[in-house]
């Protein structure tokens, strides 16, 4: 299965705000999955991982508290969704110190937002968790060492890094089914269930009366 990545944007969007972030969060996390598919770096079945685990928890609980050493989440796992734009907010931060969160789900979102940083600060940045490293320019990922898996124990945010081989960008998605299957479920979730003032006027559509 390929798809577009205006479709997969889309989708991810959907699937999100059906999750129940606010919309401002789910564009973010629609334009972050597209970065991660265009990259071929599983954003879909990341962000699949993503809602799952915080499918309607409060957003109190899953952001960052930013005022510590090591950002952590008020619940004990961040979401890096809400990790990732409270990154993007505080750029220059990044620039002068490492910035670094524990338990973070789904971390292949951070890279995309990771990104966000990079093109801000118009240089490179790196992000690194228990064995490995993604490092970004803005536009190009290069990935070093083991996958981050569905919860990084700690990730890093810092200045610098070096692309030595950037990963082959794509131009269409190609989601695993079950994250492909989850993504519309949750979007499922944001269609308005039809009235029965609506069903009635669907029924009575393009009908003449007869008498």
């Amino acid at each position: 299965m390929t798809l577009s990545l205006n479709e997969v944007e889309a989708t991810a969007k959907k699937a999100t705000r059906g999750a129940g972030y606010p919309w401002g969060l789910a564009e973010a996390a629609g334009k972050a999955v597209r970065w991660l598919c265009a990259q071929g770096a599983g954003g879909c079945e990341a962000l699949a991982v993503m809602l799952r685990r915080f499918d309607g928890a409060p957003l109190a609980d899953i952001g960052p508290v930013t005022a510590l050493s090591e950002w952590a989440a008020p619940g004990g796992t961040l979401c890096p969704l809400m990790t990732g734009t409270a990154l993007s907010a505080r750029a220059r931060d990044a620039e002068r110190k490492p910035i670094r969160a524990r338990e973070a789900v789904a971390p292949e979102i951070l890279f995309a937002l990771a990104a966000n940083v990079a093109a801000h600060c118009k240089r490179e940045m790196t992000l690194s968790w228990p064995g490995g490293t993604a490092i970004t320019d803005g536009a190009r990922l290069c990935l070093q060492g083991e996958a981050p898996g569905q919860t990084a124990a700690w990730v890093r945010l810092e200045c610098g890094g070096t692309l030595t081989s950037p990963v082959q960008t794509a131009t269409r998605a190609d989601p695993q089914t079950w994250a492909w299957d989850a993504l519309n479920a949750f979007a499922h979730r944001t269609y308005a269930p039809a009235t029965e003032e609506s069903r009635l006027k669907g029924a009575g559509a393009g009908t003449k009366d007869m008498d």
